[in-house]
């Protein structure tokens, strides 16, 4: 099969300029492992696990494939350090950020052979964790699922590559090959997809939520301030049209509540809940009623997401869940993509020849 070599598969030394990002609840060792065996680079995702769930899901992701994979972290999680002793310990090839690491915790990463590339959602961002050591930046439009920022892909991504010399690999909006192939003509180094991949049969997600995904349009997302407090792209549900409606002081109770429930499931503390609101707040421009919204998210999540209860909970989606009406495997999904992908460059160069005289 025809392979696209770029930046990014170099740095990571995989076949396939595709990554498949780190979503809570959504990426754990099968969906990261098929990803990853399929040629594209598969990101864990830790934000959700405690420490012994994550070096748990390392192990198992390591016994499902030889290939490179990353893992996604949160830089001021109160055990980071544990978190990435364990990265190095376990020889894992990339450690992906959804807020920029320090720079002490990026040269120990590279100091260990660790590919450091944090999601960013401005140029100015890019420039900060370049200047700091990252080896590649993923920038995420507001079309993207999850927290979003306000921003269009196709102008985000130019004004990121303009202000950096390192690896770009685009997101929010993609899901097929012709995406891969405008990334790739802006100058990006690869495409990183969320939605596309947690709307493959190697996703985990309860078969009767992604037939939900699937009946989906374009006009079927909302960005809401209600979920945790940031803007966060889901599904439009009963739920979040509730919340939409909602006073913040309901949010709040219904984060304390959260709150508690998260803090039963995973064992933690509460002096480490305040630990790490602490580290939040001192991390971003979040204001304590964000930090405390913040409980919500996991549960949230992790109710629609994995329980498959719709309507206790909320599903984060792309603006692309209204171009998806598939469940295709990783590996199908990848091999299609390349080809497209393929097809379309090559049609784009024979414009440029159709263009030039005759020998």
């Amino acid at each position: 099969m025809t392979t696209l070599r770029t930046p990014l598969t170099e740095l990571v030394g995989i076949e396939h300029p595709i990554v498949q990002t780190g979503m809570g609840w959504v990426s754990g060792p099968r969906l990261t492992a098929a990803t990853s065996n399929a040629g594209g680079l598969g990101i864990l995702a830790s934000a959700t696990m405690t420490y012994p769930e994550l070096e748990a899901a390392v192990v198992k992701t390591k016994s499902l494939t030889d290939k490179p994979f990353g893992v996604n972290m949160r830089a001021d999680a109160s055990d980071a350090e544990q978190r990435i002793d364990l990265l190095i310990r376990e020889n894992v090839k990339v450690a992906s950020f959804a807020l920029a690491p320090k720079k002490e915790l990026i040269a120990k990463l590279k100091d260990h052979g660790i590919v450091v590339i944090p999601s960013i959602g401005a140029a100015k961002h890019a420039v900060k964790v370049a200047s700091w050591g990252a080896d590649a930046v993923i920038v995420q439009g507001g079309e993207g699922g999850g927290h979003t920022g306000p921003v269009a892909t196709t102008l985000l991504l130019p004004s990121v590559l303009d202000a950096v010399d390192i690896p770009v690999i685009a997101a929010g909006g993609f899901f097929d090959g012709r995406g891969l192939a405008a990334a790739l003509s802006y100058g990006a180094a690869g495409v990183a997809m969320g939605t596309r991949f947690l709307l493959t049969s190697d996703s985990a997600v309860p078969d009767s939520v992604k037939q939900q995904y699937l009946a989906r349009g374009l006009q079927d997302t909302t960005v809401s301030l209600k979920v945790d407090g940031m803007p966060h792209r889901v599904l439009n549900t009963e739920l979040v049209n509730s919340l939409e409606r909602s006073s913040y002081a309901k949010g709040l109770i219904a984060a304390a509540r959260n709150a508690t429930k998260f803090k039963s499931m995973t064992g933690m503390k509460w002096s480490t809940l305040v630990r790490d609101g602490l580290a939040m707040k001192k991390a971003s421009d979040r204001t304590w009623q964000q930090i405390i919204m913040a409980a919500n998210t996991p549960m949230l999540l992790k109710a629609g997401l994995v329980e498959g209860n719709t309507d206790a909970g909320v599903l984060a989606s792309g603006q692309v869940v209204g171009m998806v009406d598939d469940l295709p495997s990783c590996a199908e999904l990848i091999d299609r993509i390349i080809a497209e992908a393929v097809e379309r460059i090559d049609a784009l160069g024979a414009l440029r020849d159709a263009g030039r005289p005759a020998a």
